[in-house]
């Protein structure tokens, strides 16, 4: 049994979801289906978008920013073959909330409405998110989701599902971040114990490097789940990074396919533990998987003599960011230095750190740099092919791009390079071209 996401480009028109309906139709184990609202389409906006304007508008206006939605479905549903009328009931009874709606409800009628869509088509049974996917206030609650959702999923041979939000204990929609979609089809596979979770969108699979960039970046066959993190979180936005917790608790297969190709043999993502067990094999032999990264970060550098015999002095920086609510991203460091990788933040909340470390280490010297750039190397093949580290640094001189930092993850399955913003893309181009990925 296979459970089944479509992303918002495979929602997104008539046609587009009559193709949904076939590829679902042509293999009898994709039972579990999970949609995403509109994407855009001909010059229309996402729904998402739409909606999240008509949230923003005052509330006795809200009805006038949601009639473009209301047009869109039922162009959609006419089609479709459903006819235009289809979604009638649903969106009168939506308009009617409008002007007590919270922000959540609104922004997540749109999964809702499609997958009432999809639903009708296939002839599965529709079943609200909100029945099985729970919050606590506004915190994801895994637990009492995973035993509500099995419940609630075992009564159904087949079944579509919207993605995107759940509900909590007052009944109130509560919705994940952007892309929660793919969040919502991981516990639904989970929940239905399927033995494949496979995620439909737009492209034929996860790239060993960003196609915008290097043009000749390819396919990656197989990606594990830890390689899929280190990807995600440096800009590799296929997948939403948090989808894959739920589907590793339960070791269910990710498989990326392309709905506009569904002929294309598409990324699976694996456990880790069964690839390096000799389970999976790679088409293609290399030392890396892939390459990513992300520009606009900042880094903190600190000098202080004796830093490495006074006790708990990173603690005590470490501290400073917390206060401040400010998330660090990488800690190289040496025995008088440290350097501090984090998000971009406000130029308030810059002064207000820099303050901060001041008053609490005292150091010999602080300095900030604002336009530093991510690049991470990532693959388990770095573990047996001694040198991956020489050649990227290599490369990059090669290329004269500065190498600002440098950091290794103790599992050996990513290398961290910072270069300058202005660098960033003659970097990837260049280490691309170094390790041939």
């Amino acid at each position: 049994m296979k459970a089944v996401k479509f992303g918002g480009t495979s929602m997104s028109t008539a046609d587009s979801i009559l193709s949904v309906k076939q590829i679902i139709e042509s293999d009898a184990e994709r039972r579990f289906i999970v949609v995403s609202a509109p994407g855009k389409a001909n010059g229309e906006d996402k729904v998402t978008d739409m909606l999240v304007a008509v949230a923003g508008e005052r509330p006795n206006l809200r009805a006038g920013k949601f009639a473009p939605v209301c047009a869109r479905f039922e162009k959609i549903c006419d089609g479709v073959g459903l006819g235009a009328s289809f979604l009638k009931e649903d969106l009168s009874a939506i308009e009617k909330m409008l002007q007590d709606a919270s922000r959540d409800y609104i922004v997540s009628r749109g999964e809702y409405l499609c997958a009432k869509i999809l639903a009708a088509l296939l002839g599965y049974e529709f079943v609200d998110a909100a029945k099985l996917i729970k919050f606590s206030g506004n915190t994801y609650d895994d637990g009492y989701t995973e035993s509500v959702c099995a419940l609630g999923l075992s009564r159904c041979r087949a079944a579509v599902i919207p993605g995107f939000y759940g509900s909590n204990g007052n009944g109130d929609i509560v919705t994940f971040s952007r892309g929660g979609s793919d969040i919502s089809g991981a516990i639904v596979a989970r929940a239905v114990g399927a033995g494949l979770y496979e995620n439909f969108t737009d492209v034929d699979g996860f790239m060993t490097c960003d196609p915008r960039t290097v043009p000749h970046a390819s396919v990656i066959d197989i990606l594990t789940y830890n390689e899929l993190r280190e990807l995600a979180y440096m800009g590799a936005n296929v997948l939403h990074p948090e989808s894959i917790f739920p589907v590793r608790k339960a070791n269910i297969p990710i498989h990326i396919l392309n709905t506009f190709n569904p002929s294309a043999s598409g990324t699976k993502i694996v456990p880790t533990e069964e690839f390096l067990s000799g389970k999976y094999e790679r088409t293609k032999k290399m030392p890396i998987t892939a390459i990513a990264g992300r520009q606009h970060f900042f880094s903190l550098h600190i000098d202080k003599s004796m830093m490495n015999s006074e006790v708990g002095f990173v603690r005590r920086v470490l501290s400073c960011f917390e206060r401040l609510g400010i998330a660090i991203e990488h800690i190289p460091s040496g025995i008088d230095s440290m350097t501090v990788v984090f998000s971009a933040v406000d130029q308030k909340t810059v002064n207000a750190l820099i303050k901060a470390v001041q008053d609490e280490v005292k150091p010999d010297h602080i300095s900030l740099t604002t336009d530093v750039a991510l690049i991470a190397i990532v693959g388990h093949g770095m573990k047996s092919r001694p040198g991956t580290a020489a050649r990227a640094i290599n490369r990059l001189s090669t290329a004269g791009i500065n190498l600002r930092m440098i950091d290794q993850g103790a599992s050996e399955i990513n290398i961290i390079l910072g270069v300058s913003d202005d660098d960033f893309e003659r970097a990837l181009v260049a280490l691309n071209g170094e390790f041939e990925v």
